[in-house]
């Protein structure tokens, strides 16, 4: 990790800039369900992880209660984690397909992995402001992601904060706004940076995997599309 990027992961880890969202990732820190009494919780935002060299970025939406928050890793301890890190395995992004804890082995390579909103949200909604405050956190952590190309936003919410962020970074963004949907896709030219491919998945979140409203073949169709844009001379 760059200097400046392990800078920036100490910045967000001591934001308190929410209340609300202080307030909820504490109370569910210190009132855990049963299967995880006695753990001590990160109950911190939650920085970004992965491979500082990648070439892609997956944009997810905010940590979960009871997985981030409490392991302090991004799409960590829960089943939506499960869902990605091992699509991501599949795709050659990721060296194992769990996510349990930090120190567990998990490596990414040639992928990063962020959530627009740092800290655990109550009913995992986070507010318009909220989604405000933190957005130059996300800023700063990709421009210090030099070599993204491929940014897979998972949901609705990703989509749109991503294109915002996109949208400061000095791109200039087709009018109107590219739709999000399953298997969406957008080519967007970043001053300094090129052409840059947005892809758009449904949320690895239990309301969608479990009602098969996203299955494992709809994510790793969409990781082909972005192994596709990588490749050489694309």
């Amino acid at each position: 990790m760059s200097r400046k990027l392990a800078t920036l992961t100490r910045e967000i880890e001591a934001c308190r800039a929410c209340p609300r969202l202080v307030a909820w990732r504490e109370e569910s820190a210190a009132k855990p369900p049963r299967r995880f009494a006695g753990e001590d919780y990160w109950a911190r935002p939650v920085p970004g992880f992965g491979d500082p060299a990648a070439r892609l970025l997956v944009v997810g939406l905010a940590p979960a209660a009871h997985g981030g928050n409490r392991t302090g890793r991004v799409f960590t301890g829960d089943s939506s984690g499960d869902f990605l890190f091992a699509a991501l395995h599949r795709a050659g992004f990721a060296n194992q397909p769990t996510s349990t804890r930090r120190g567990d082995g998990l490596a990414l390579a040639d992928a990063y992995v962020l959530a627009p909103v740092r800290c655990a949200p109550p009913d995992n909604r986070p507010t318009p402001g909220e989604f405000d405050r933190c957005r130059p956190f996300f800023v700063r952590e990709l421009a210090l992601l030099p070599d993204v190309l491929v940014l897979l936003a998972l949901g609705g919410l990703a989509w749109a904060s991503t294109l915002r962020v996109l949208a400061e970074a000095g791109a200039s963004t087709p009018r109107p706004a590219p739709a999000f949907g399953h298997g969406a896709a957008a080519r967007i030219d970043v001053p300094g940076r090129g052409p840059v491919t947005l892809l758009g998945s449904y949320h690895v979140s239990r309301q969608n995997t479990n009602t098969g409203r996203l299955t494992p073949e709809m994510l790793d169709s969409v990781l082909a599309r972005a192994r596709e844009a990588l490749a050489p001379g694309r």
